[in-house]
């Protein structure tokens, strides 16, 4: 939102001919000036050339009339245009200029409005120290005056130029100022603007709900006013607040919103972004193929649109979904164009800092020759002068020169640790997959024994048994052989329950029919049967909820063996097994009252069964704590994050 003095609208009773006509017939007096600035504004749209033409015989004819009024309508039109243009330079010192002059007529408005240009041509050239500096002095000439419509829309520009300083808690509190004051004078455009700002703020502090609910009524207002452009920002603001609720379905549902409202509008900027949106959504819900193809659609609009900052974004999700994928060539290929965008970026703000710099140096250089010129001494001065000019320049060099080695080599060295990132991430990975190739391996070996042991082995014992009993109704058995055969038959019982037990516990069915938390309950209970060790098992939050199966085998193998340990290794008459769902994590813990051990023991002379415990930790990127002391019980507590 730019405020811009003396700006009016382009619109007028008389057409371009009709205007033409009069500044032909028109006398070199202030109604020629005010002819001038009308047919200037005329030409904006269509040829911003012509109307400079028309803006700068304004601006002379004034001068020559000392019409000062005319001065700054010639300043404000004509700094527009040079906004427009990109001389954020020339506007600048055109503003800087118009201050003086509003208070040579010693109009406090005016000078509030000047003074507010001349903050936005700062804001413009990326220097938003001083454009606060010169806002906030408009802004109180503003309160001064009672002028509570300018206030509003000055307390609004400046919530967005702390926002960019990154002061989030002062953007907020003159965001809800702008919302007061907009809300009391019934500013329905300045109001959804206001709310809209102040949502990015509370994004930028985590605060999604608060974003959410001024978001709402920005929305319902947007669409009152059928301010198209404004409910595209709207949407997108949505999907990010609604993404830190990692709620991606609504994410989803505003990021379409503004996709579709960008391509009807031609805003390549909010499209590009809105599709950057729907690539993250994409990755959340592990649609990894289609999460690809949106982020390369949005880093090709943003590559062709020079959206160096946005372009960051989708190149990072190519680089991670390619990983995913599995396509190595791809991931090292997206990574190489982050970085090297991450450099440019880099090197323009390095670039812009060393302008600063060197425009600052201009002007004192500028100042302290015209103290010389005017000094008595001016011959002296001069040369004294002219080696302190020396002396600067060659100290600025110096300075840009040691700047310009120190950010190469923090910069190389950053390069050097990204790399070494990179190598590490793939081996990780590769970690990961071979670790999980191995438990997969594992599983499938198990069932396919278990299967073996059930169906084979358990089905030929009781065919055995089968044979025996027919053999007994045929066969006549002495009276002292009796007991030996029904001995022989008791252990063939024995022996067919074992093999089905063992076959049970190498791949339980009721693990793949009806999930974690009925499989751990029902091992509890069997183990209950069969010995002196009482295990008692509790679940809170997982009756409707459904683990992934490879976790859910991992998670009931270390069960297993903890269990086992228990009963086992410590002795336990009582084990007590908990699994919990939280909001974002499953946590797991298995206490016994046995003898205890140090768990150092474990670092030193780490056996099978805790090795592939920690195996399938790694595997679940777990986190474990591990409480024992000899002669108390054990407690293991593990956590992962769903």
């Amino acid at each position: 939102m730019l405020l811009i003095l003396g700006k009016v609208s382009a619109q007028t009773v008389m057409n371009l001919d009709s205007l033409l006509m009069l500044y032909n017939k028109s006398d070199m007096d202030t109604t020629r000036v005010l002819l001038l600035i009308n047919i200037g504004q005329q030409y904006e749209g269509s040829n911003p050339e012509d109307a400079k033409k028309y803006y700068e015989e304004a601006g002379a004819l004034s001068e020559e009339l000392n019409y000062k009024r005319g001065t700054l309508k010639y300043i404000s039109n004509y700094g527009y245009i040079l906004n427009m243009q990109g001389d954020y330079d020339a506007s600048l010192e055109l503003n800087l200029k118009s201050i003086n002059v509003s208070k040579e007529i010693g109009d406090s408005l005016a000078l509030a409005k000047c003074l507010f240009n001349t903050g936005t041509s700062y804001q413009l050239l990326n220097n938003y120290e001083s454009a606060v500096s010169y806002y906030l002095r408009g802004k109180r000439i503003f309160e001064k005056l009672n002028n509570d419509v300018l206030t509003a829309r000055a307390s609004d520009i400046l919530q967005t130029v702390y926002q960019k300083l990154k002061r989030f808690d002062k953007a907020i509190e003159l965001g809800e100022e702008a919302i007061e004051l907009s809300r009391k004078n019934n500013l329905d455009f300045d109001l959804s603007n206001a709310l809209n700002n102040i949502s990015i703020s509370y994004i930028a502090l985590n605060q999604p709900s608060k974003a959410i609910k001024v978001l709402d009524e920005a929305l319902l207002i947007s669409r009152k006013t059928d301010n198209k452009y404004l409910e595209v920002s709207i949407h997108l603001n949505f999907a990010q607040a609604w993404e830190k609720k990692l709620l991606f379905d609504a994410m989803e549902q505003h990021a379409l919103e503004a996709r579709k409202l960008a391509v009807e509008l031609g805003d390549v900027q909010s499209e590009g972004i809105a599709i950057s949106q729907l690539s993250t959504v994409a990755l959340y819900r592990n649609e990894l193929k289609k999460a690809n193809e949106l982020a390369a659609l949005s880093n090709d609009i943003f590559r062709e649109n020079d959206m160096k900052r946005e372009q960051l974004t989708s190149l990072g999700i190519l680089s991670n979904t390619s990983l995913a994928l599995g396509n190595i060539r791809e991931y090292m290929r997206y990574k190489e164009q982050e970085n090297t965008l991450s450099e440019q970026v880099l090197n323009e703000n390095l670039q812009h800092k060393i302008i600063e710099l060197e425009k600052k140096y201009e002007n004192e250089l500028k100042e302290e020759k015209i103290a010389l010129l005017e000094s008595k001494s001016q011959h002296q001065q001069l040369k004294i002068a002219n080696k302190n000019i020396l002396n600067i320049v060659l100290l600025s060099l110096v300075c840009i020169l040691i700047l310009l080695v120190v950010l190469f080599v923090k910069n190389y060295k950053q390069k050097l640790i990204l790399r070494q990132k990179r190598i590490t991430e793939l081996e990780i990975q590769q970690q990961l997959m071979a670790t999980e190739a191995v438990l997969t391996g594992e599983e499938k070996e198990r069932v396919r024994v278990a299967k073996d042991l059930h169906d084979g082995l358990g089905g030929l014992l009781s065919g055995i048994k089968f044979s025996f009993q027919n053999m007994k109704g045929n066969l006549t058995i002495p009276k002292e052989n009796e007991n030996e055969f029904e001995k022989g038959m008791k252990m063939l019982d024995t022996s067919i329950d074992e093999i089905r037990r063992i076959a049970h516990n190498m791949m339980p069915e009721t693990l793949v029919k009806f999930g974690l938390d009925t499989a751990l309950e029902d091992f509890c209970s069997n183990i209950n049967q069969t010995g002196n060790t009482h295990v008692t098992y509790q679940s809170i939050g997982m009756k409707d909820y459904t683990i992934e199966q490879s976790k859910a085998i991992n998670i009931y193998r270390i069960v297993q063996e903890l269990v086992y340990n228990s009963l086992k290794h410590a002795q336990a008459k009582s084990v007590i097994v908990q699994l919990i769902k939280n909001e974002d994590n499953l946590s797991l813990t298995v206490e016994d009252d046995g003898i205890g051990f140090d768990p150092k023991s474990i670092e030193n002379n780490k056996g099978i069964g805790w090795s592939n415990i920690y195996t399938r930790i790694n595997f679940l990127k777990g986190k474990l704590d591990l409480q024992s002391i000899p002669e108390n019980g054990t407690s293991v507590q593990l956590t992962f994050e769903l």
